[in-house]
């Protein structure tokens, strides 16, 4: 796990070049604190840069960017490859020889022999670039599931990537900001792929690659296929297979020649994990948990439920309103963009450093699969509430009574209005106050494109697609992965799994979602080992008190710092109750910016 960048540029000499791409690594070092190289080729003005976390093959072999004996592909690579051993055998019985025991050696071979056919090989989580001098074209490659962050951006003369978009900015290589950023995290609470917070800077589709010819020309195209297969019709079925699956994956994930462990809120998700982890891993696995002195927050009761049941080391960590202000400034200094979470992330990540780790295994996406938020219920109201005129609905926004206002997003016949409706911050006509610009010009920002994807039945495994491809994507996988590579640590994730995700997919929805609680399939799959107190239980989510200590933060709460008599208007409920923190936050966060 590491931190990537690179630059092919023309009209520049190659000291310009190094210089650019040493600064978009040395900013990165964060996040790849263990080596350092970089990779030039002057006849193509081309850089590669590379900033190492050792997780695999510790020694020197590991150091990147790496080449084949050939030395026509050079590589330089973010993220781990599951299934590597696999691949080597293969390549190895048709006769290619390895010289190291990395991924990385694997991931060259697979495309010397396969080409980009070989992409779709990968098991894995992963962003790399990868120069094929012989045919003079770069390959950017992201991950099935977007994982791995990767940034770029494109034009005749230019192509540059890094893994952080604050890399662009310490090299020169774009400074201007999106002037749309601020609409989207208003809305969304984060900033939705491909934007991002610079000007022509853009995030790789998952599964995806970009190609780069020598003539300067640029392509994108999908690598992923679409699995095809019979449907699940028995609950047995999809039980077995679920449980074999996961228990696959966390074996795989487990694979490291460093220090790996598990965190452990105490919920279904991490509870399963860390029981299956140990199985796996023993006395060696360590789990990371918080807790707090707020009792309506505090998991410990379930954690310790889990402990008991598990042979490793126990890391648990109070974490208090006094933590969260000392901390505020680095955690906003660690953002990579805006966006209202990621605080926890940053917290369980320090912790899991301070232990030693340097991989963990985290329950991101078992509530996507398997139908664990409220919009999975919610959605199916949505085609009822269309029904209603459209300046009907548009007259919601005027309430002061909170969720309400959202029932304006489904005025606008776009699918990205159907998601704002379930998860959005504020509404058009308040973004329009808050950055005192027109209606039309908000919504013009927000629906331009149909960008989401709309089947129009509104049923489970529609809102299944939104959580995955909007929120899971944009906020709960984009802020792990920045928070915890900034602590030096890679976040794993089995859920995410490629066959766990291809079979559970082929599930009938009837047995998937519909088995009374949320994640019921999922609970059942693992009844013989999740202690009952775990699963019949409410759902909490890994959730901080944010509401109270944001509140006594002054910094967040000091009106006079705001712009403006709405967001004044904004703050002053936050602080009487009637705003959530989110809002709060994501306010913040614009009046500090623009």
């Amino acid at each position: 796990m590491c931190r990537i960048a690179g630059l092919i540029a023309e009209g520049l000499n190659q000291s310009q070049i190094r210089a650019s791409v040493t600064a978009m690594c040395n900013t990165m070092q964060h996040g790849g604190p263990d080596d350092e190289g970089i990779y030039e080729d002057e006849s193509a003005g081309l850089a590669f840069g590379h900033r190492r976390l050792s997780i695999i093959d510790l020694s020197k072999n590991g150091h990147q960017p790496m080449t084949d004996p050939r030395n026509r592909v050079w590589i330089t690579f973010n993220g781990e490859i599951y299934n590597y051993r696999e691949l080597r055998a293969n390549l190895e019985r048709s006769g290619v020889t390895f010289n190291t025991q990395t991924d990385t050696e694997v991931l060259i071979q697979v495309y010397c022999k396969w080409g980009t056919s070989g992409f779709n090989k990968l098991r894995g989580i992963f962003a790399f670039a990868l120069y094929d001098s012989a045919r003079f074209e770069t390959y950017l490659v992201r991950d099935s599931s977007g994982v791995k962050p990767l940034y770029y951006s494109s034009n005749r003369q230019r192509l540059a990537f890094a893994s952080e978009i604050k890399a662009f900015k310490a090299a020169g290589i774009a400074t201007q900001p999106n002037t749309v950023w601020p609409v989207l995290l208003l809305a969304y609470g984060h900033i939705p792929e491909p934007q991002t917070t610079l000007k022509d800077v853009y995030s790789l589709p998952k599964g995806h690659y970009l190609c780069r010819n020598k003539n300067g020309s640029v392509k994108l195209e999908k690598y992923t296929c679409e699995v095809i297969g019979d449907q699940i019709l028995t609950i047995n079925g999809a039980e077995d297979g679920i449980r074999h699956l996961l228990n696959a994956s966390v074996k795989r994930q487990m694979l490291s020649d460093a220090p790996i462990g598990v965190f452990l809120s105490g919920g279904i998700d991490s509870s399963i994990l860390s029981l299956l982890a140990n199985e796996e891993g023993g006395e060696q696995l360590k789990t990371i948990s918080i807790f707090f002195n707020e009792k309506q927050y505090n998991e410990r009761q379930y954690q310790n439920a889990v402990l008991k049941k598990i042979a490793g080391n126990t890391n648990t960590h109070l974490v208090t309103e006094r933590d969260f202000s000392k901390h505020f400034p680095d955690i906003l200094a660690a953002m990579d963009m805006p966006t209202t979470d990621g605080i926890n992330s940053w917290f369980i990540s320090k912790y899991a450093h301070d232990t030693g780790l340097k991989a963990v295994l985290s329950g991101i996406g078992a509530d996507e699969l398997f139908g664990g938020y409220p919009s999975f219920k919610r959605i199916r109201f949505i085609k009822q509430l269309r029904r209603f005129p459209a300046s009907l609905l548009l007259k919601t926004s005027r309430l002061s009574i909170g969720n309400f206002k959202r029932l304006s997003y489904l005025a606008y016949d776009h699918s990205a209005a159907d998601y704002l409706f379930l998860r959005g911050l504020y509404t058009v006509s308040d973004i329009a106050l808050i950055l005192n610009i027109h209606e039309a010009e908000v919504s013009q920002i927000l629906f331009d494109q149909n960008t989401h994807s709309r089947s129009g039945n509104y049923d489970k495994l529609h809102a299944a697609w939104y959580e995955t491809n909007i929120y899971m994507q944009n906020q709960l996988l984009r802020d792990t992965d920045v928070m915890s590579m900034c602590h030096g640590l890679e976040v794993r994730v089995p859920f995410l799994d490629e066959d766990l995700q291809a079979f559970t997919s082929h599930i009938d929805p009837a047995i998937r979602f519909e088995k009374g609680r949320p994640k019921q399939l999922l609970i059942d799959s693992f009844k013989d080992i999740l202690p009952q107190a775990v699963w019949n239980r409410p759902k909490m989510g890994f959730t901080f008190p944010l509401q109270q200590w944001m509140k006594n933060n002054p910094d967040v709460v000091n009106t006079g710092r705001y712009k403006g008599s709405f967001a004044k208007k904004t703050i002053e409920g936050f602080k009487s109750g009637t705003t959530h923190w989110s809002q709060a936050f994501a306010l913040y966060q614009v009046q500090a910016h623009v």
